[in-house]
């Protein structure tokens, strides 16, 4: 475990939400659920220490980007530092409801997936639905495009209501064991 993540956990737990990162596979089955075959465009609300962010890495192609989002400046520095060397990320010490905003600046039309770990339950319920809006806006509009989610609760699903489908499992595997969620923006083709 990342000593910087235990202490940005014991200072901001509401904002870290997790005293240890992710488990191998709940890393996995997150990462199998977005389709790696062409480049993409990839966002990720909470990236923490970066755990999801290598696996999604390792199967993006070169022409991929990958924009992460983290309000902690600390876990957005150490991150800086992590992929300072890959030139498909771009590490945002923002807020993820600005990724509308993040997507113009940088010259890109859409996501084609928003990957998330914040802990929604805790939001109050307009920061919810505005970010919830914001992510379905930020998306493309082609049947593949998708918010993927991992929370301990699955009470988004009633939150979700303007997303055509989802799909959902429980991963067992991981400390606390998570719902992975998969909120489609478009009905399938």
């Amino acid at each position: 475990m990342s000593v910087l993540f235990l202490k940005r956990f014991l200072q901001r737990p509401l904002q870290v939400a997790s005293i240890v990162p992710s488990s191998k596979k709940l890393i996995a089955r997150v990462a199998s659920k977005i389709d790696f075959s062409a480049p993409r465009i990839i966002a990720e609300f909470g990236p923490g220490e970066g755990c999801h962010t290598r696996a999604l890495l390792e199967r993006m192609s070169p022409d991929s980007r990958l924009l992460l989002f983290e309000l902690d400046p600390d876990l957005a520095r150490h991150l800086v530092a992590q992929f300072a060397d890959d030139r498909r990320v771009i590490v945002l010490n923002r807020d993820a409801a600005s990724i509308r905003e993040v997507l113009v600046e940088q010259g890109l039309p859409h996501c084609d997936y928003v990957v998330s770990g914040i802990p929604f339950s805790i939001l109050e319920a307009a920061k919810k639905k505005e970010l919830l809006q914001h992510t379905f806006d930020a998306l493309a509009p082609g049947p593949h495009s998708a918010f993927i989610i991992y929370q301990v609760t699955n009470e988004l699903l009633a939150h979700c209501r303007h997303f055509a489908r989802v799909e959902s499992e429980y991963c067992l595997q991981n400390l606390p064991p998570m719902f992975v969620s998969k909120f489609y923006r478009n009905s399938a083709a």
